[in-house]
């Protein structure tokens, strides 16, 4: 006999949660964004009257050439709403339409490509009149060596399409991140359009290890830090920063100076995302969020960092997660083959020395935090067998029994559900 029935995000639809009859469910959201009404009017409205900046029409005015970042296919930025008039504005305010790039903010993922580059920007108009184009990472060539950070020695090597545009935009969404704090603004610059020695450094034990990175918090966060101190070389950089409802709905939108308009779409936000729970749970179910964040494995692993607060200590994790195009890089899969041959703790001894982490272990090691907590499931309809092996969580069969066998071992009918995943920030806070 079951009871309450709960739909989570699994690739383009959902899963269905059917609780045990003598379950204590309870259900995490973030709190309701009302929708914008009018978005095409709303980003019209931005663009006109931005935060800490004169309008995009004045700031085009005896501009020779734009870069407008753009983020890669695993965030669901409304490409389609905002790309148009801000290239018709800077059109109308003189700058060439062929010397406008739109870049695609790859980091060290892979490129978008074809029908997905078509689907990443949303709007054939765009491609049929402007370059897009994909960051590489590993061009060494594509870049320009600004030198390093004051503080950290991070290294600052950014591609030039960027660093040589007159006009510098850099677009996405604003969420939580559970290493940056929140994503956007400054993150699409490094590591977004960075090269992979600037990348590798961001994601080395020292800044990974670091209890100040994490989700929702910016205030002495080494990697919002040293952010903020690459952006400010760029000389004068620009942001459209968006924020979607659970349905990907705009809800917000605004445009100005980078950092500014960054931390006012963060303040609109963090009360939203961050949810206050009561207790924690020694069952807790949550998802990556759906398609496009739980496309592979590599970006699963960030939805069962973001949960945590609320796991007990020895409780189960069970990660939700369609996987539709397998594990990731191959560079991740040999990272997480080390983590099932050495175990956790000499796994992480191995990253600990490096000032560089090899490209993409250190999703590897954010799995680590999860495991030295609780026991980690996952329900998934992708993966071959010898990734599911290599992931080093369980794999269930069935999302329902999982959930069963975790309640009796328990000895706890309370069940947490976040349907939604890494976009809700579960925070215990005990009443009283």
């Amino acid at each position: 006999m079951t009871g309450q029935k709960i739909e989570i995000a699994f690739g383009r639809s959902h899963v269905k949660l059917n609780l045990p009859a003598d379950a204590s469910p309870h259900v995490i959201r973030k709190a309701d964004l009302p929708k914008l009404p009018d978005p095409a009017r709303a980003v019209r409205d931005a663009l006109a009257h931005p935060v800490g900046s004169p309008p995009l029409s004045e700031l085009a005015k005896g501009k020779k050439s734009a870069c407008i970042l753009i983020c890669d296919i695993t965030r669901p930025v409304p490409n389609r709403l905002f790309l148009r008039p801000m290239i018709e504005t800077m059109v109308a305010s003189g700058i060439p339409m062929d010397q406008i790039t739109v870049l695609v903010a790859t980091g060290l993922h892979r490129p978008n490509e074809g029908e997905e580059l078509a689907e990443l920007v949303g709007d054939p108009w765009v491609l049929e009149h402007v370059r897009v184009e994909n960051h590489f990472a590993r061009d060494d060539a594509m870049h320009v060596d600004l030198g390093f950070t004051e503080k950290r020695q991070v290294p600052i090597r950014l591609d030039r399409r960027l660093v040589e545009a007159d006009l510098k935009i850099s677009t996405g969404l604003v969420e939580p991140h559970f290493m940056a704090g929140w994503s956007g603004g400054r993150k699409v610059v490094a590591p977004g359009v960075a090269h992979h020695t600037t990348i590798r450094t961001f994601h080395s034990a020292r800044f990974m290890e670091d209890p100040l990175a994490v989700q929702c918090n910016l205030v002495g966060n080494p990697l919002h830090e040293e952010q903020l101190d690459i952006v400010r070389r760029l000389g004068p950089v620009y942001a459209l920063n968006t924020i979607l409802d659970e349905d990907r709905d705009l809800a917000h939108v605004n445009f100005g100076e980078v950092i500014e308009s960054h931390l006012a779409a963060v303040a609109f936000v963090q009360d939203v995302s961050q949810v206050r729970v009561p207790r924690k749970f020694k069952t807790l179910v949550t998802s990556s969020a759906g398609y496009p964040l739980d496309k592979t494995y590599y970006q699963t692993v960030k939805g069962m960092v973001t949960p945590l607060d609320i796991l007990e200590p020895g409780g189960t994790l069970i990660m939700v997660s369609e996987c539709s195009e397998g594990f990731g890089s191959e560079e991740f899969k040999d990272a997480q083959a080390r983590l099932v041959e050495l175990g956790p703790e000499k796994f992480l001894q191995t990253l600990t020395a490096k000032s560089l982490a090899e490209i993409d272990e250190w999703q590897t090691e954010m799995q680590l935090k999860p495991m030295r907590l609780g026991t980690i499931q996952m329900f998934t309809t992708g993966l071959s067998p010898e990734e599911r092996r290599i992931t080093g969580v369980e794999i269930v069969p069935s999302l329902d029994d999982a959930v069963a066998a975790a309640m009796a071992r328990h000895g706890d009918s309370a069940v947490a559900v976040i349907p939604e995943g890494p976009y809700v920030i579960p925070v215990h806070a005990p009443a009283g």
